[in-house]
């Protein structure tokens, strides 16, 4: 089985902000385009304009009507990919060595040579992040779009993660949650950023910010008194207000 770093130079993760999402899955389109066209392996699609649509995706988003006790109802768009866990089980289940936490920035990752197709990381994987690919038949799983964020020859604001860089709400946010003054780690702190199920005791590098309270529309205001009746018209204009009233 493979081991997992004591520590890691820089923990590199997203922070979802849930209130800003509007679940319009430009993240999920955008970073399937970049893993499919870039360096990465091709990510399967199976009969895509069929009545029977399969294939991987590294990012999927999930919507929820959500109805507090004490709230009107929301809807909830919730993101969902790989979170790059302190204690990823996926990593220590994994026989072969490929499923990997790196040392240096804390991305988990998949040596897709390594890889045998046994499943066992997507098993020990709570938040079921990884997928396998149906042609590939090989674990794929997000990594941060790692060829990006140290490519020497994209410009310096494409060094995020293609999801990242795609958000028209600007809902997703990358940085080294192991700098206190990065904007994620800001981010966290001024929003009270949670853990996807810690009870699973993974320590998900990935934070999700709560969406803002709703507050219940306001009743409407009793209206004033209705103005006094304006005077009758003479003439042509009287003529046109009676036949106006009539019409309805």
């Amino acid at each position: 089985m493979t081991s997992l770093p004591a520590t890691t130079e820089k923990r590199l993760g997203l922070v979802i902000d849930l209130d800003t999402c509007v679940g319009c899955h430009a993240c999920a389109v955008n970073c399937k385009e970049w893993n499919t066209g870039a360096g990465a392996s091709p990510l399967a699609d199976i009969d895509a304009y069929g009545s029977d649509v399969s294939g991987a995706w590294l990012n999927r988003i999930h919507t929820f009507e959500v109805t507090p006790a004490d709230a009107p109802a929301q809807i909830v768009h919730f993101p969902k990919s790989c979170l790059h866990c302190d204690d990823a089980p996926c990593v220590t289940v994994c026989p072969t060595g490929a499923s990997h936490k790196r040392p240096e920035d804390g991305i988990v990752l998949v040596t897709e040579d390594l890889c045998i197709g046994c499943g066992l990381c997507a098993w020990a994987c709570p938040y079921g992040a990884r997928e396998m690919d149906p042609v590939e038949n090989v674990m794929k799983k997000c990594t941060l779009c790692v060829d990006r964020i140290y490519s020497e020859t994209l410009p310096e604001e494409d060094r995020i993660p293609a999801c990242v860089r795609t958000c028209p709400s600007s809902a997703r946010h990358f940085g080294d949650f192991n700098d206190p003054e990065s904007d994620v780690s800001r981010l966290v702190a001024e929003r009270g950023g949670i853990d996807l199920m810690p009870e699973m005791e993974t320590r998900p590098v990935n934070k999700y910010l709560p969406p803002r309270p709703k507050t219940r529309p306001q009743a409407a205001a009793p209206s004033a008194a209705a103005p006094a009746s304006m005077p009758k018209a003479d003439g042509f204009l009287g003529w046109l207000d009676a036949a106006l009233d009539k019409l309805g």
